[in-house]
């Protein structure tokens, strides 16, 4: 029997946590081609087809979504970062295929899927940043149209409980005497740094001392890898003849690369003739082919999923293999993880720089740190996490459950709120 249920929404992957009645804590699993995952794809796909004259309006969340607009990326409308938006007065409303959405009613539309298998509940606690992402964000909005979507999704009974405070509820639940913990929460899209103050034992306090967040994460270091190990195979930085003049290849042809999805979008007929053009004088045409074909054939998520394989493995491993092939073009390329270091040093800097921020927006200074939570597949990666133990101590460091610790923490604090009455 459930006692609570804690909801990860995220702007890149949602977990849902279950408490049991005896305390116990899983995560919801969800199928997949790659199995049974704790995590699911904070995406929206629609579509629509005439039936009997009357245009019907289909829609799928999570894998099924990424499935359907990779089969028709042209007549399909992927949403995403839906969460990115709840603070932001500038957006209401948009139109799908002649109808308009609301924000709440797409986060809905989502939620009624995630949640789908979960059935009724005591208590459902879903988590909520410490600042909500975009330019001068409305706090107050963002809480409100979060819990508008768990609404729409027919749950009424939400709470909000901060993501941070979640990230470190069992490590908190271990502590003996207070502690000021910095918390690093990396998702796909962002990262987030808050400071709080918990007070010792399961019932203690939480007091939110100072947050900075960053637009850098698990997908720009993925893209890192893209740019440097892939793209010059298929045609970036070479050039081709205009004219009797060697012009270099247009960069705009690598955009795409910078998310999985905005490759698919490059299907349309003028960018493909483009590239066929530029190819018939390139200083290496094949590659410009090869790239043609990973375009057409809607190979962006597949070519994203490799990359993110490969980066795995150097969290554990000096080096790796990148492994992709899609008809002519194969590619076995090693990769070591210094290479990959080397790669993301900008990246790490600007980390470093927005935690700096979240210092001094609690007016902190490193010494003032007694912990750090790290929490997210990228707090896997070792160059991240000896950028916090070159700064606060090794001995400093704790983790545990990257990839689901929000959720199961807001399941616990779900359940220690229905204890409470």
């Amino acid at each position: 029997m459930l006692k609570a249920i804690g909801v990860d929404f995220g702007t890149t992957n949602s977990v849902v946590a279950l408490l049991h009645t005896d305390g116990s804590v899983v995560t919801q699993q969800f199928p997949t081609e790659a199995g049974l995952l704790d995590v699911f794809r904070t995406v929206l796909c629609f579509w629509h087809d005439d039936t009997r004259g009357r245009q019907i309006l289909h829609h799928a969340a999570g894998p099924q979504a990424i499935e359907a607009y990779l089969d028709d990326p042209l007549d399909t409308r992927l949403i995403m970062s839906m969460k990115t938006y709840l603070a932001q007065k500038s957006f209401t409303e948009t139109r799908i295929f002649g109808r308009t959405f609301t924000l709440e009613r797409l986060i809905g539309s989502f939620l009624s899927v995630l949640l789908k298998d979960c059935g009724p509940v005591p208590c459902l606690v879903a988590g909520r940043p410490v600042r909500f992402a975009g330019e001068f964000p409305d706090d107050a909005l963002g809480a409100t149209r979060l819990i508008a979507g768990f609404a729409d999704a027919g749950r009424t009974d939400v709470a909000l409980a901060l993501e941070p405070e979640a990230a470190g509820m069992r490590f908190a639940s271990e502590l003996t005497e207070p502690a000021t913990v910095l918390i690093g929460d990396f998702g796909g899209g962002t990262s987030d740094f808050s400071i709080l103050r918990f007070e010792p034992g399961a019932r203690g306090g939480v007091t939110p001392l100072g947050h900075a967040g960053i637009g850098i994460a698990g997908d720009v270091f993925d893209y890192r890898i893209i740019d440097r190990a892939i793209s010059p195979l298929l045609g970036k930085d070479d050039t081709y003849r205009v004219m009797g003049k060697n012009m270099p290849v247009p960069v705009e042809f690598y955009a795409g690369f910078a998310r999985w999805h905005l490759l698919s979008l490059m299907r349309a007929p003028r960018t493909m003739r483009a590239i066929e053009e530029v190819a018939r004088t390139a200083q290496h045409p094949e590659r410009l082919r090869h790239l043609a074909s990973i375009i057409e054939d809607g190979q962006g998520y597949e070519l994203y999923r490799a990359v993110s394989t490969a980066k795995a493995a150097l969290s554990g491993a000096d080096s790796t293999v990148l492994r992709f092939r899609h008809k002519g073009f194969q590619m076995e390329k090693t990769i070591t993880r210094s290479d990959f270091d080397t790669w993301i040093e900008v990246d790490l800097a600007r980390l470093g720089a927005t935690v700096d921020q979240a210092l001094a927006s609690a007016g902190l200074a490193t010494g003032d740190i007694d912990k750090v939570f790290l929490t997210g597949g990228t707090a896997f990666v070792p160059a991240v996490r000896r950028l916090f133990a070159d700064r606060f101590g090794v001995e400093k460091l704790a983790g545990g459950g990257e990839f689901v610790s929000v959720a199961e923490g807001l399941a616990l604090i779900g359940g220690m709120r229905r204890d409470a009455g």
